[in-house]
């Protein structure tokens, strides 16, 4: 009965409240994703030991490897389930979820495996010092183990979306990062674990959002299915997901690599340079989150109207989402750029570094007002099936023009070059997004 008011919900609730009904929960699961993400820095900080901060911006786009192949299978399964419910197929949508759950089993301890294995080559390619290794090698040899339980909780706080379960979606996610969060202090300034309690907070946290959404399951409360038996590679279950969660995973996967090869570049101006990129990256974060919540929480009622051909419905959603996506993220950059200062010393006591994150802040900042349209435009084209152009936006944003802004800008102007890259590849991306969604949705509607 809880399924079906979820797609009562997709199908004839007024546009404001359908929209907001998806997206409310999926930002609130976001905002706690980044208090998460920024829970492990500041309490490391409270240690007054800067070089464990570096270390932890170091590791973590390592760690986020884990989360973006996590992705794959939770972007691509919520397009294809919420299209298929869209279309009545719910025995189809049932076997696409289960090949989820047992590619997230199999491929995270494939992935923990080869961490663990390569450690070293993998720290001496993120750019680590000689001072920061111990650090950030203690980080991610803890963190690995967790693999398969990153890919499920990642996974299935969207998959659940498909079948209009938002909250429920949102409660796994809060239960595991406000765990880890409640943690961090007690294990790194209580206990005096330091970078090795970060660690240990962020696996029991992974660990027991994972757990949430397999008791979901188990419980029955679902429509889907996670059985073994369910799973087949066939009537293009697999290549349906793919198709559509490796553009959408690339674009995570593109931006642990771009963050790593920005680390290594940075580190070639000092430990704190790293330092203050790594905080100056979270401070947007806050914009960027909570954005992709929105993104994420439309997707599953526009991939349902995609589904059900419902084009007057699906414009009218679209366009409240584009609106209230511009609205909230310049309210939330202008929060930011105003409370730069309290921010980055929160984090960081170092004087060089302090200064870093706060000119670095302020660059990036500059168009993070533009995150909330681009997530939008991003999530529709995964919305209507629109594998190749969401392949060509996420390479771009965080690859193909990004990637080359960096090299050439960072080689012009040093440090402050590295950083504006970013900005150029966001304006750059927006436009290209813009024009791709145009063409595919003229394209799709008059199909």
């Amino acid at each position: 009965m809880k399924e079906n008011k979820g797609i009562e919900i997709f199908e004839n609730a007024p546009i404001g409240r359908a929209v907001l009904n998806n997206a409310l929960p999926a930002m609130a699961a976001m905002l706690m994703v980044l208090i998460y993400n920024l829970a492990d820095t500041f309490f490391i900080g409270q240690t007054g030991d800067d070089l464990q901060v570096a270390a932890v911006s170091l590791a973590t786009p390592v760690f986020l490897l884990f989360m973006a192949v996590g992705t794959i299978f939770g972007i691509g399964g919520t397009s294809v389930i919420s299209r298929a419910m869209g279309e009545g197929r719910m025995e189809y949508a049932r076997k696409v979820c289960a090949f989820c759950m047992w590619s997230c089993v199999f491929v995270g301890i494939g992935m923990s495996a080869l961490f663990l294995i390569f450690m070293n080559p993998l720290l001496s390619f993120v750019g680590a010092s000689a001072d920061t290794w111990e650090f950030a090698k203690m980080y991610l040899t803890i963190v690995s183990l967790s693999g398969p339980f990153v890919l499920i909780a990642n996974c299935y706080s969207n998959v659940i979306r498909a079948e209009g379960q938002s909250s429920k979606a949102m409660m796994g996610q809060l239960i595991g990062n406000l765990l880890n969060v409640i943690l961090d202090p007690i294990m790194i300034l209580l206990l005096g674990w330091n970078i090795t309690g970060a660690a240990i907070a962020t696996v029991i946290g992974n660990v027991c959002g994972a757990m949430y959404y397999l008791l979901y399951f188990l419980k029955g409360e679902s429509a889907l299915s996670t059985r073994f038996r369910d799973v087949t590679l066939g009537e293009q279950v697999a290549t349906g997901v793919l198709s559509i969660g490796i553009p959408a995973a690339l674009g995570s996967l593109l931006m642990s690599v771009s963050n790593i090869l920005m680390n290594t570049q940075m580190a070639q101006y000092g430990d704190m340079a790293v330092a203050g990129v790594g905080v100056a990256m979270k401070v947007t974060m806050i914009t960027g989150m909570v954005c992709i919540g929105l993104g994420q929480g439309i997707q599953p009622l526009l991939g349902y109207c995609v589904g059900a051909k419902k084009w007057e419905r699906y414009r009218k959603a679209l366009r409240f989402s584009l609106i209230f996506a511009l609205l909230l993220s310049t309210a939330l950059t202008i929060l930011c750029y105003v409370g730069i200062l309290p921010i980055v010393n929160a984090f960081l006591t170092d004087k060089a570094a302090f200064a870093y994150g706060v000119s670095f802040s302020r660059i990036l900042l500059c168009t993070s007002f533009l995150f909330g349209v681009f997530y939008v435009l991003i999530n529709a084209l995964q919305a209507a099936g629109a594998g190749t152009e969401s392949l060509i936006v996420n390479v771009s944003r965080q690859g193909i023009i990004y990637i080359p802004a960096m090299f050439i800008l960072g080689n012009l102007f040093q440090e402050t070059g590295l950083i504006w890259a970013q900005p150029v590849a966001d304006v750059l991306s927006l436009l290209l997004a813009l024009y791709l969604y145009v063409r595919r949705s003229r394209r799709m509607m008059e199909k």
